[in-house]
């Protein structure tokens, strides 16, 4: 019991003190940063001593330019002409695949889309007679049954173009070619 008190006390000793102080555990710190004395001889940055008119050397200071390895390390950093132009011919050909591929998901679509509103009509016309219906049943469910495995089938192949679409989009986003603004993006921003 005593203990609860002495621990209640002490606690209210120290929150009172804080509260006297009237510092902030951020402003303590800062101060406690300006005062400490730079021990380590790597230079470390963080927002406070971070310089805003001088770049950042990640390499370290500069080398004289007489040396023969830094020379080569310059001309390294020199882009070559015909890389250049061998990666834009990478990148230009990922987006004629890329752009194949959409292609060829828009054709297996719109295949799709035709073969549905065909079957819908079929349907249509089949259950409005009902003398047809008990009439050619058996022709009618056979025909059904061929036109919902078309369907399924194309569904399956679509399904398996995006697929293929997503891995060429991933090998072009890896590759570090950008995609251009496709269609459906110009359709989505477009005013209805």
């Amino acid at each position: 019991m005593k203990r609860t008190i002495v621990m209640m006390m002490s606690a209210l000793v120290l929150l009172s003190a804080t509260a006297a102080v009237g510092q902030s555990l951020g402003d303590y710190a800062k101060s406690v940063r300006k005062n400490k004395p730079q021990t380590s001889e790597s230079k470390h940055f963080d927002n406070d001593n971070l310089p805003t008119s001088e770049s950042l050397s990640v390499v370290g200071p500069p080398a004289s330019p007489t040396t023969g390895a830094n020379q080569a390390q310059t001309n390294a950093s020199v882009p070559d002409p015909s890389a250049k132009a061998e990666k834009q011919r990478a990148a230009q050909e990922m987006q004629q695949k890329i752009d194949e591929q959409k292609q060829k998901i828009s054709s297996l679509n719109h295949e799709l889309d035709l073969d549905q509103r065909e079957y819908r009509l079929r349907a249509a016309a089949f259950y409005s007679d009902a003398g047809n219906r008990l009439r050619n049943s058996a022709q009618w469910d056979k025909e059904d049954a061929q036109y919902k495995s078309d369907m399924d089938s194309k569904q399956k192949a679509i399904d398996a173009a995006k697929q293929q679409l997503e891995e060429l989009q991933e090998q072009a986003r890896k590759a570090g070619v950008r995609e251009k603004e496709s269609d459906s993006d110009k359709d989505k921003d477009a005013p209805k």
